[in-house]
This record gives structure tokens, C-alpha cells and sequence, in this order.
């Protein structure tokens, strides 16, 4: 099954927005019902291929047959752009300038080698394309004529070792299937992000992807033993025992590349026993100050829960704590900010940590809450992508952003990125709700998640664009990276620039050049074009 065209997900899980929040939207941020109505798929006007007869043919030989080359108008408005807010505006308005020539699906890694070869040959682009889920412009290359690689028929699961506790995935596979595959074998990858029940393996790497239960599980990145790199000029592989003192680690290299340096085709992960049990409380603090106080306390000194998040205020009272609570009046009644704790293991050792956990957190400040806004987080945890498009329809503006810093650091960040927000869209007339949540610690600091939400405006592209600008800012001078989990793409390419130095730019630009000699492997994405 495909993602919603022009939004996200399943359409039969998109629900209307309860008449609470529309009158809220209303009187809070000015918001505007639309007048006009969305555009059809069958009326986007799409401009032509400009790939050759040639080309296509060679395409279709290597892939095994023109059945596995689409050049339809549908296959290829499904595999442009990604799915950040500006993505399905600029879809829904028709906008289909970033459309690739076509969609090409290999079936093995020798096939998507041969993909390469064609490709450089005939001077078309490739971008690599799992589950779409990106919101950062990482299926949106530089101008140029491209195919979409979409890997879905590599989705297998071509190796388990429970004596070593190792699983190797083809990178097609969907996060469902890859956890439906290990759990009929008694394991779990344990890697739960938003965009789980669409994202793939092969994104998750790419992108350096962290999941919600990242405090117990730790991120895709510490999860990942080898890779199957498929570059223009050949093969690499990397990985071949968990920890290694073999010269600098290759896997680090090709993890978060988004596709810029080759396709992966494999990919070797760590997988654990499926928990026993899996619990999860609600806990009330004060205020973010002190909520954050407290997580750091549990992500230094432990006991560490599976789960730890804390929304701020605003986020608490509006109820996108949870997000399927949006709008209930007990939700928005609610004061301080809400944490989230959760617990995966035996039934013993879940036991302890809970109790040395709330200890801790008692000594803190916080309230358990009990359970129920534990599990009803559990369960509208993949919710929010769908309220955000319930949202667009009913006139409102609502995108999502985030960044980490080392603990000392997060104050000043999160004030200095809510300030940039704020300011920005006030100036352009849509003044908006800007909220925020902890979704994943460390030892030594924290993510920040902001969501912000605003009438949408004439221009609600340009107000975004805008709005993010300055917010990248804020957050390096304020000593944050531009991206924890959601990647670099082209939307935070010019400002990983000035994380990374002009010299480490310059450095992965040399192993772009004797990768990809020709530029074909997503133009623009993560490093600017020479």
C-alpha cells in the first residue's frame, strides 16, 4: 500500500479535526478555513519526461524488464518530494517542478550497480527512495533531470543469527515488516520512530534516524554492524565484527549520507528479545525547568527508562503530549508538563527500574500520573503526522523542526529557537503556537522537538522559509546541531556547512568525487554541488 498522495499515511486513518480545536485555531491564531478545494491528482499538469527512448530501454535491461520502469503520471507524483509541510503545500497546489523522469526498482544489489552505470552513462540522477518519509528536502535534489530509485522490491530479510543476535535487512523493508519478520523469531529491532509505520531500514541509516524508545534501545546509528554501500564506481562493505580498531569506521561514513554517496543495499543491525513486558506512566512537573532537571538526572545516574520524553507547557496544554488528546478538555486543563515514562524487559527488572525511577523523579518534583496517559501516548504515538495534515485542511500552518546541545546548553537554545520562530511569523503576520518536547537524552545532553502551528497565510511557504531560516540560526549560535534525527537534505545543507568547517566539508567532498565522479547520487542533498 502507498502513503496518501498529498499527505501522510493510510487516508483511512486521517480524521477531521474536532470542532473544539477549529474553534480554538480560530480564536487563537486568526486561522481561515479553505475556500478553495484541494486539487485532484488527475488534475496536475505534469511536465514531459526528458529521458531518452535510450535511456529508458537501458533502465528497463537493467532492472529486468520495463515493468519495473514507470514513467505514469501517478508513480511519479507519488515519488516527488518528501512529506515536511512545504513538500505537500507546494503538491497540493500542483507544483510538481522537483518530478523525476521516472521510477526505477531494482531487485538486488547487482541490479541497482547496473542503475548507476545507466544512469552516469545518459547523465541522469539518481535519488534513492525507501519509504518517502522525508521532511527536511532529501528527495528534492538540485534541478536536474532524475530517476527515483525506489527500493521496495529489496525488502527482504536475508540473514538472522540469534547465537550473535545480529539480523541483516535488505534497506526496502518497511519497520512493520522488519519487526514482524524478527518478533516470529523472538526478537525486536527495538527502533520506533513517527514515521515507523512507513519509514524503511535502508532510511533509517541513511538519514541516522532515532527512535522513540532511543534511551533503552539507543539510536539506529549504534544499532547498525554492517553495511552494503552500491556506489557508480562499485562496491563497499562495511562491518565485519561489532566493534573494530581497523583504521577510521567506514559504517560511520556511509550512516547519515543520504544518499549522496551511494544507495544501501544491505544493512546488519543488533536485535534483542522481545520485552516480556512493556509499561508506560504519565508524570506532571512544575515546569520544564524542572522537568528537564529531572531526565538529566535519570539519563546521568540512571535507573534510564526505555522511554523518557517532557513536553513544555504550551505542549502539555494543548495536548499534543498526547497527541490522539488534542482537544480534550481534560488535556487542555492540564498544568505544568508532561512526561513520559516507559519500561521494556522482564517482568523484574521492568519492576525495579520503575520503582528506582520514581524515586528519582519524586525527589525531583514530579506526580505520577499512573498509567493512563502513559498508554495513551503508546497508542496515538505514530498520531501526530496525521493531525498535522487535519490541520492543513482546516486553513492552519503546522510544521516541526528539531536539534540537540549538550545539557548546559538546552535553555538557551530552546529560548533562542522559540524566540526566532515567534518573531518571524509574527512579523509576517501569522503569529504562531510554538511548542516543544524532549524526545530523546543522553549522558551528556538532550534533543529538542519544537512543532509550531499558525494560520497559514497568503504566502505560508515563504513564512516558513523564512521562519526555519532564522531558526537554523538560533540554533548554531546557540551551539546546537541542525539536525538530530531528521537529516540534512537541502533544507539544512547550508547551515550543516557551517557545523561541519570548510575544511570537513571539503574532506566528504573528495570522497563524493571518487564515489561519484559524476554527480549523479542526489545532487545537492548534504553537501552543496561543486
Amino acid at each position: 500500500m502507498d502513503m496518501l498522495w498529498n499527505g501522510w499515511g493510510d487516508p483511512a486513518k486521517a480524521a477531521p479535526l474536532p470542532d473544539s480545536v477549529t474553534g480554538l485555531l480560530r480564536d487563537l491564531l486568526g486561522v481561515k478555513p479553505h475556500t478553495t478545494p484541494a486539487l485532484a491528482l488527475e488534475d496536475i499538469r505534469l511536465p514531459e519526461p526528458t529521458a531518452g527512448l535510450a535511456a529508458l530501454k537501458a533502465l528497463a535491461e537493467a532492472v529486468g524488464g520495463a515493468d519495473h520502469v514507470r514513467t505514469d503520471a501517478e508513480s511519479r507524483v507519488r515519488h516527488t518530494r518528501g512529506k515536511s509541510t512545504p513538500d505537500l503545500l507546494r503538491l497540493r497546489a500542483g507544483d510538481v517542478s522537483d518530478i523525476p523522469e521516472a521510477v526505477v526498482l531494482p531487485a538486488s544489489h547487482d541490479e541497482v550497480l547496473a542503475v548507476l552505470k545507466v544512469c552516469a552513462a545518459h547523465g541522469l540522477a539518481v535519488v534513492p527512495f525507501g519509504g518517502g518519509t522525508s521532511v527536511v528536502g532529501g528527495l528534492a535534489p538540485e534541478r536536474r533531470a532524475f530517476v527515483a530509485l525506489d527500493l521496495r522490491r529489496m525488502d527482504g530479510l536475508l540473514d538472522l543469527d540469534p547465537v550473535s543476535r545480529t539480523a541483516a535487512f535488505q534497506p526496502g523493508l518497511r519497520a512493520p515488516e522488519a519487526e514482524a519478520l524478527l518478533a516470529a523469531e523472538g526478537f525486536t529491532l527495538g527502533h520506533f520512530p513517527q514515521s515507523f509505520e512507513w519509514a524503511t531500514v535502508g532510511g533509517f541509516a541513511a538519514a541516522r534516524s532515532s527512535g522513540q524508545a532511543s534511551a533503552g534501545y539507543g539510536r539506529f546509528d549504534e544499532m547498525v554492524l554492517g553495511l552494503t554501500l552500491a556506489t557508480p564506481e562499485g562496491t563497499i562493505e562495511a562491518g565485519r565484527a561489532p566493534r573494530s580498531a581497523a583504521g577510521p569506521d567506514l559504517r560511520q561514513l556511509i550512516l547519515g549520507s543520504e544518499g549522496a554517496f551511494g544507495v544501501i543495499t544491505s544493512v546488519t543491525v543488533r536485535i534483542r528479545p522481545v520485552p516480556e513486558v512493556r509499561v508506560y506512566e504519565g508524570w506532571r512537573f512544575a515546569s520544564f525547568e524542572e522537568g528537564a532537571a529531572a531526565l538529566r538526572r535519570l539519563a546521568q545516574d540512571g535507573p534510564r527508562p526505555t522511554v523518557l520524553r517532557l513536553s513544555d507547557e504550551t505542549e502539555t496544554l494543548i495536548g499534543l503530549a498526547q497527541p490522539d488528546a488534542i482537544g480534550d478538555g481534560l488535556a487542555q486543563s492540564q498544568a505544568g508538563c508532561m512526561a513520559i515514562t516507559g519500561y521494556e524487559g522482564t517482568a523484574e527488572d521492568t519492576a525495579q527500574r520503575r520503582e528506582q525511577a520514581a524515586a528519582v523523579l519524586r525527589e525531583a518534583g514530579g506526580t505520577l500520573l499512573g498509567a493512563e496517559p502513559g498508554e495513551r501516548w503508546a497508542h496515538g504515538r505514530y498520531s501526530a503526522p496525521y493531525l498535522r495534515d487535519s490541520l492543513l485542511d482546516a486553513g492552519a500552518f503546522a510544521e516541526t523542526l528539531e536539534t540537540a546541545a549538550f545539557w548546559s546548553r538546552i535553555p538557551d537554545l530552546y529560548t533562542a529557537v522559540r524566540t526566532a520562530l515567534t518573531d518571524t511569523l509574527t512579523q509576517a503576520g501569522t503569529p504562531p503556537l510554538v511548542m516543544c518536547h524532549i524526545s530523546h537524552v543522553y549522558e551528556n545532553g538532550a534533543s529538542l522537538y519544537f512543532t509550531v502551528v499558525s494560520a497559514q497565510g497568503e504566502e505560508p511557504v515563504a513564512h516558513w522559509t523564512r521562519a526555519k531560516h532564522a531558526a537554523n540560526d538560533a540554533v548554531i549560535a546557540a551551539g546546537g546541531t541542525i539536525s538530530h534525527h531528521h537529516g540534512v537534505g537541502t533544507d539544512h545543507r547550508d547551515w550543516y556547512v557551517r557545523e561541519a568547517g570548510e575544511l570537513g566539508v571539503e574532506a566528504l567532498r573528495a570522497v563524493k568525487r571518487r564515489l561519484d565522479p559524476e554527480g549523479i547520487l542526489n545532487p545537492g542533498v548534504l553537501l552543496p554541488t561543486d
